[in-house]
């Protein structure tokens, strides 16, 4: 992944900082799993992105890229201990929430200045993932809403698994269920079938609906040949009986 591409000099800086970005956003969303995405997911859609050519690395874009490197880079930032000075050379954070919040303004911030930018959908999916971790609920919802109608359709699924993984977090079972069928029908490179599908049967065993749980696990098992699927699915058919 940390691989230069060999496409034309800008490209190769704008595949450096944005995906290292994204490695960075994964490495924190596996410290912090109340972010409702896998952490493999960012890396997924901006190498595909990269290598399909997804984006007009224009100027404009390419600023984006490396502001949006540094909010996600705060994301890692590390704590101080309490009543500890803050060192000017060392940055820091006092808490979690100021550390998410921090981000969370850099993000909205990429939006506003770089607001027709493919980066700036990026930030937009990203201030909606900090948003749901920090229990922000309706900034959450609407700005992955919005990135669900961006037009980008490989971010676009993206963002539809964050927002299923929110409604199934708030009770909104009847919601998720729907985005989780919306994309095991319309499957990308960035969320596959099986990937929705094993959200969808975990959302069914945590809903009290085993018997939903158990048929779409079995499925899994039958249909899929990956071998991390169907171990995965076993295991969760161990726990259902």
């Amino acid at each position: 992944m940390r691989a230069e591409t060999r496409h034309q000099l800008k490209q190769d800086a704008f595949s450096r900082v944005t995906i290292g970005a994204a490695e960075k956003t994964a490495h924190w969303s596996v410290e912090h799993r109340n972010t409702l995405v896998a952490a493999v997911v960012a890396v997924v859609v901006i190498a595909g992105a990269v290598a399909g050519g997804w984006y007009y690395l224009s100027a404009q874009d390419e600023k984006a890229s490396f502001d949006l490197a540094q909010a996600v880079r705060s994301l890692d930032t590390p704590l101080r201990p309490a009543g500890a000075p803050e060192q000017p050379d060392f940055p820091s954070f006092t808490s979690a929430k100021e550390r998410s919040d921090t981000a969370r303004k850099h993000f909205q911030t990429i939006i506003d200045k770089y607001p027709h930018t493919r980066t700036a959908d990026m930030a937009r999916y990203l201030l909606g993932v900090t948003a749901a971790s920090a229990g922000d609920n309706a900034v959450a919802d609407s700005n992955l809403k919005a990135v669900i109608s961006s037009g980008s359709k490989e971010l676009a699924s993206v963002a539809k698994l964050a927002l299923a993984g929110l409604y199934g977090n708030t009770n909104r079972t009847k919601d998720a269920v729907a985005l989780y069928q919306e994309l095991i029908s319309q499957p990308t490179i960035s969320v596959s079938k099986v990937t929705a599908q094993l959200q969808l049967a975990e959302l069914y065993q945590v809903s009290n609906q085993p018997l939903d749980a158990k048929r779409l696990f079995e499925q899994i098992k039958k249909d899929n040949p990956s071998p991390e699927a169907v171990e995965i699915a076993t295991q969760k058919l161990t726990e259902l009986k």
